[in-house]
C-alpha cells in the first residue's frame, strides 16, 4: 500500500530538527521519501493524509515492558493456561500500538510464539522484542515462591516471568536456552525488587563471575544484557560486567553514572510506574513490598535528573503492570518534569533505536526506514498532551505500512 501525509511538520527526533509544511511518502512497509513544500505527484492508488499543519514524528518504542501480566494479582494469573495467557498478552500488545508505540521490548516473559503471531500479523500489534524469562538467582527478584514453598522449579515452560539459574554453568546453560529460543537480549535480576517476597531492594544478587557468564554468552550470541536493578552496589558490578542496560536505577550513585557514560550503556528508568503503583498498591501488594515501593520511589525522579544532566544514554520504557498499563503515555509526563521534551521523545524513538540495534530501521524518519509513524494534531514540544492524551488529541498510528485510524485507541 501507497501512502502519502501531506501538509505536515516532520520531527526527527536525533537532531531535533522539524520541516514545516512538508510531505512523507510509505511504500509497502517502507518510508520510500520526504520533502518540503509542493509534492510530485502521486498515482491513484495512494492513500493520502492532510496532517493539517500537525506532527509526524516516528513511532514510539516502550522498552520495558512485561506483556503477559495482564492482572495486578499473581494470585490471580498463576493460574492461567499458557494459551489464555497468550492471548491476553497479545491483546495488551495491541492496545500499546494503538497508544503510538510501534516497538516493545518485554523483559521478562514474552516468548517466540507471540512475537510471531504479530510479525505475522495474527493480532493487531507492535513489533515485539522479547527476552523470553529473566534469569534470576534462587531468592532472587524472579524467585516469587513463597517462603513455605520447598518446591523446585522444573522445566521452565510455564508463561512466567522469570527462570531460576545458580552458579555459572546454570546460568550459561539459561542464556543459551533463552537465545536458542529467539530471544533478543537476556535480562538478568541483579538486586531485590519490590514485588519478589523475600528480598531487599539493596540486596546483591548474583557474583561478578555470574553476570560475566551470562555477558559472555550474549556477546557470543551478537545479543546483550539487560539488568533489573536498583542499588549502587548491584548497579556498578553489572556495568564492570559489561551489561548494556540498566532497567530502574533508582538509587544509582555517582560511580554508577561514570560508569554508564564510560561504557557506553544505557539507563532505561521507569519513574511513573511507582506513582501509579504506589496510588493503587493497597489493593494488591503486601506491607513489605508497599514498604520497598515507597523507598524507590522517592529517588527515582531525582535519579533520572542527575542521569540526564551528566549525559547518560536514556530510554523510555513504562514497566506498568496489569490495569495500570492504560497509563503507558505519562511516562513521558513525569519526564517532562526534569527533561526537554525533545529528550523525553528521543528516548522514546532514537536513542531507543541505538539500544535495541535498530538504528536506522526505527525512531527515524528517514527514507528506508520502516513505516512507523504517528500523525499527531499538533506540536507536542508545545503542548505534551498532544502526544499523551490520544482520546483528546485523536491519531493516526501507521505500523509496517498499515494505518490506524485516530480514535482507535
Amino acid at each position: 500500500m501507497r501512502i502519502r501525509i501531506i501538509n505536515a511538520r516532520l520531527l526527527e527526533p536525533a537532531t531535533g530538527e522539524s520541516q514545516e509544511n512538508s510531505w512523507i511518502d510509505i511504500d509497502g512497509d517502507r518510508i520510500a521519501g520526504s520533502g518540503v513544500g509542493e509534492p510530485p505527484p502521486v498515482g491513484d492508488d495512494c492513500r493520502v493524509i492532510d496532517a493539517q499543519g500537525g506532527t509526524v514524528l516516528p513511532g514510539l518504542v516502550d522498552a520495558h515492558v512485561h506483556i503477559i501480566v495482564t492482572a495486578a494479582d499473581p494470585n490471580v494469573y498463576k493460574n492461567w493456561s499458557p494459551g489464555y495467557t497468550t492471548v491476553r498478552a497479545l491483546l495488551a500488545a495491541g492496545d500499546m500500538l494503538r497508544r503510538g508505540f510501534t516497538t516493545i521490548r518485554d523483559v521478562g516473559g514474552a516468548d517466540y510464539g507471540m512475537a510471531r503471531a504479530l510479525d505475522e500479523g495474527l493480532m493487531p500489534g507492535p513489533r515485539l522484542l522479547f527476552g523470553g524469562k529473566a534469569v534470576s538467582q534462587t531468592g532472587g527478584h524472579g524467585d516469587f515462591r513463597d517462603l513455605n514453598d520447598n518446591s523446585t522449579s522444573c522445566c521452565q515452560l510455564q508463561p512466567e516471568f522469570g527462570r531460576i539459574a545458580d552458579g555459572v554453568a546454570q546460568v550459561q546453560q539459561a542464556a543459551r536456552d533463552e537465545f536458542r529460543k529467539g530471544a533478543h537480549h537476556l535480562k538478568l535480576v541483579v538486586s531485590g525488587g519490590v514485588a519478589s517476597p523475600t528480598d531487599e531492594i539493596s540486596a546483591v544478587q548474583y557474583t561478578y563471575e555470574e553476570i560475566r557468564a551470562a555477558v559472555i554468552e550474549a556477546e557470543n550470541h551478537n545479543r546483550y544484557v539487560a539488568v533489573h536493578a536498583y542499588h549502587p552496589r548491584s548497579v556498578n558490578q553489572a556495568l564492570r560486567a559489561g551489561v548494556r542496560s540498566v532497567e530502574h536505577g533508582n538509587l544509582i550513585d555517582d560511580e554508577s553514572i561514570r560508569m554508564l557514560l564510560e561504557n557506553d550503556a544505557f539507563l532505561v528508568p521507569n519513574v511513573f510506574a511507582y506513582e501509579a503503583m504506589y496510588e493503587a498498591g493497597t489493593a494488591s501488594l503486601s506491607e513489605t513490598s508497599l514498604r520497598k515501593l515507597d523507598e524507590v520511589r522517592m529517588a527515582a525522579l531525582d535519579a533520572l535528573d542527575r542521569a540526564h544532566r551528566a549525559g547518560v544514554k536514556i530510554v523510555y520504557g513504562s514497566d506498568l503492570l496489569g490495569p495500570l498499563q492504560v497509563h503507558q503515555l505519562q511516562e513521558f509526563t513525569i519526564r517532562a518534569k526534569v527533561q526537554p521534551i525533545i529528550d523525553v521523545i528521543r528516548s522514546a524513538t532514537s536513542t531507543a533505536a541505538e539500544m535495541v540495534g535498530m538504528e536506522g530501521e526505527i525512531g527515524t524518519l528517514a527514507t528506508g526506514a520502516c513505516a512507523d509513524l504517528l500523525v499527531l494534531d499538533g506540536d507536542p514540544e508545545e503542548d505534551l498532551t498532544v502526544l499523551t492524551d490520544p482520546v483528546q488529541h485523536p491519531r493516526y498510528v501507521i505500523h509496517r505500512g498499515n494505518v490506524l485510524e485516530p480514535n482507535a485507541t
